[in-house]
């Protein structure tokens, strides 16, 4: 009986060993066209003259109105804001993006629902005084819906908005309730769609004092992601999926996705993750994505801030809403379309339920391991024999993680610090286990969905603004 619990466990580290060398070769990969775009330029950007400009206090000094771009040369550009049940933060969100674009002016459509009264104060309130125009939609069906109804009710509006005015708008930013934007994101977003028809710039989540191994995790995720593995695709010229927030379609395009789902809007209304959809199905209509990574003259990077959930349920919540909606809804809506390097993306991004697996596997292991050990030392079985195959590739694994920590470390650490940088690689487990728990329950919400239902907001609550908590010259 011993022996065949030992054949068992043996063949089940050599296949978790394996899969793991797989994994690790993957990313290697990605390491590797990472130095090859760092070397041929190819992650350098122009920066726009106005993101030059700065004051002593490190914040955007407005340019001279004769100076200033697109006054009169540039259409205004949209920014759709869909929210429910966001009465907690809406109005810094909507005080802070009317104060950092106060110069660029474009129209802010907030969309709310009937039955949530507090959002539609706190945003009307928002809008109140001089700055850029804040029009309130309000969708008079009892929300939530989806997310993706709420952002078609709001290009709806935008284009009536346009007939109305006589105007039509340049392009049209997406942005949450919850996102602290940047000064210079218009002008960054205006110059690169004048080369292509989407762009998405960096979103950088925040450190959070209460919650630095839960909320933390988020930090080393997204800094690595929208440093190394975004810039990759973008070299590669590879379809980039849309984060939902700071990024920006160009307006014909927007028309053109409307006119994939007739009848809706240009947002796919039964997806959780309408974003990601967005941004693959611009490339699938032969629409030129950018992955913008500037940084402005104080060395601030241009990018969208947010807090992100600070607790375990929250965190669990909101990745199986995008494991359920990018891994498993994906295959069946977008399915494997585009060139070779379109679909390795697609399966990286798809890999999710497959590598929480593989360490549910993994961690099992370590736990029988060290039941191994101790039953070893009380002579009850006798000690477990490595093979040198086994030997190396155990080893080559180990160096491999050893790599994979270092350089979550050196990404988190070059946006947050050395700090976070070292708590990023205690925090590669806290995230394993968030993996974990959402793939499980991920895999149980799509076969639940199987059956049938209709897609509702699963949305993220949200509590506080960065910009109502950092210092000024942070929030600036």
């Amino acid at each position: 009986m011993v022996s065949a619990v030992q054949a068992i466990y043996h063949e089940l580290v050599v296949f978790a060993a394996v899969c793991f060398l797989l994994s690790s070769l993957d990313e290697l990969v990605i390491d590797a066209l990472y130095v090859w775009a760092r070397v041929t330029g190819r992650t350098r950007h122009p920066v726009p003259p106005a993101c030059l400009l700065e004051t002593g206090g490190g914040a955007l000094a407005p340019l001279p109105e004769a100076a200033a771009p697109g006054r009169a040369m540039h259409p205004p550009a949209a920014v759709l804001v869909p929210a429910w049940d966001e009465a907690l933060v809406i109005g810094a969100t909507i005080r802070h993006m009317r104060a950092a674009w106060s110069d660029e002016r474009p129209v802010i459509f907030v969309g709310c629902y009937a039955n949530d009264p507090a959002t539609v104060a706190a945003a009307r309130t928002a809008g109140m005084g001089d700055g850029p125009e804040v029009r309130l939609v309000r969708l008079e069906r009892a929300g939530p819906t989806s997310k993706a109804d709420c952002l078609n009710h709001l290009f709806a509006a935008l284009c009536a908005h346009e007939a109305e005015r006589g105007e039509r708008f340049g392009f049209v930013v997406l942005h949450d309730a919850e996102d602290m934007v940047d000064p210079a994101a218009l002008t960054v977003m205006r110059d690169a769609l004048a080369r292509c028809d989407f762009v998405q710039l960096p979103v950088l989540a925040l450190p959070q004092a209460q919650s630095r191994w839960i909320a933390g995790h988020y930090c080393d995720e997204f800094a690595e992601a929208h440093a190394k593995t975004m810039v990759v695709r973008d070299a590669l010229g590879a379809a980039l999926p849309a984060a939902g927030v700071g990024c920006a379609i160009g307006r014909t395009m927007l028309d053109r996705l409307a006119e994939t789902h007739p009848g809706h809007g240009p947002f796919g209304a039964g997806s959780l993750v309408e974003d990601y959809e967005c941004g693959l199905e611009i490339a699938r209509l032969g629409g030129r994505s950018r992955f913008v990574r500037v940084r402005r003259a104080d060395g601030r990077l241009v990018a969208t801030r947010a807090y992100f959930p600070a607790t375990l349920t929250a965190a669990v919540r909101q990745k199986t809403r995008w494991t359920h909606g990018i891994a498993f809804q994906g295959w069946d809506r977008i399915g494997w379309p585009g060139r070779l390097r379109d679909r390795y993306m697609l399966a990286r991004d798809r890999r999710g339920p497959l590598g929480a697996g593989l360490l549910a596997l993994a961690y099992g292991l370590l736990v029988l391991t060290g039941a191994g050990l101790v039953l070893r030392e009380a002579g009850l079985v006798p000690p477990l024999s490595l093979t040198p195959g086994m030997r190396v590739l155990l080893t080559v694994n180990g160096a491999f993680l050893l790599w994979r920590a270092a350089l979550r470390a050196m990404f988190t650490a070059r946006e947050h610090g050395w700090r976070e940088g070292v708590r990023a690689i205690g925090r590669i487990v806290i995230a394993n286990i968030i993996a974990i728990m959402s793939a499980r329950r991920a895999l149980a919400a799509y076969l639940r969905a199987l059956r049938g239902g209709e897609v509702r907001w699963d949305k993220t609550e949200h509590t506080h603004h960065p910009a109502s908590l950092l210092p000024l010259r942070q929030a600036a």
